[in-house]
């Protein structure tokens, strides 16, 4: 069962309709999993539509994504270091991001978004290295689309047993993370071979 102060925090949500849902996924103050699934049992109820769920979820994740990009392009790592934990990123994780971002390139922006630990840290050195607004904008987007609609869905078959969502969503979060390490790797070992030629 979740604790009484998401619960409050998700009411409160709620009675914001779609701009809820997006507040909620850009503030990041509870994990985008739950207040998607949350959507999804909203849906189920009537109170709003699965496209609506999905495309002001999908709207939220991005500018919380582009936020954490902003940090790391204004304020850079010493900042992040420093005042990360506010936003629930540790030292950890910046390290493993910039790691990735540094071996795989830019393409790791999309790939690494199902990637427990640093999906939510991709987007420092992304910041960091200065890499372009738009290009940045559509990686992302193009991967919480996904992982938006996952949730959402999860959410409207549970139903009332929304809440149960991290062990249903076990499974399905593998399954991401394991075709995004393939994906990075595959567009890892492709860039190698057009460096060849």
């Amino acid at each position: 069962m979740l604790g009484e102060l998401i619960h409050s925090v998700l009411v409160f949500l709620e009675g914001l309709g779609y701009w809820g849902i997006m507040l909620g996924l850009m503030l990041e103050v509870i994990p985008s999993e739950i207040v998607l699934s949350y959507a999804g049992y909203l849906v189920s109820t009537g109170s709003i539509t699965f496209l609506g769920a999905v495309v002001f979820g999908t709207i939220g994740g991005v500018i919380a994504q582009l936020f954490i990009y902003w940090i790391g392009r204004y304020g850079g790592r010493p900042v992040l270091e420093r005042y990360g934990k506010y936003i629930l990123i540790q030292k950890k994780h910046i390290d493993y991001a910039e790691a990735w971002f540094n071996r795989y390139g830019t393409g790791v922006i999309f790939t690494a978004r199902f990637i427990p630990v640093v999906r939510h840290a991709i987007s420092i050195p992304a910041g960091i290295a200065k890499m372009s607004h738009a290009k940045f904008i559509t990686l992302t987007t193009l991967a919480v689309i996904p992982w938006s609609i996952v949730f959402v869905y999860l959410g409207f078959k549970l139903g009332t047993e929304w809440e149960s969502i991290n062990k249903v969503a076990g499974p399905y979060v593998k399954y991401f993370a394991l075709a995004a390490i393939v994906c990075t790797l595959g567009y890892f070992v492709l860039k190698k071979m057009m460096k060849k030629k």
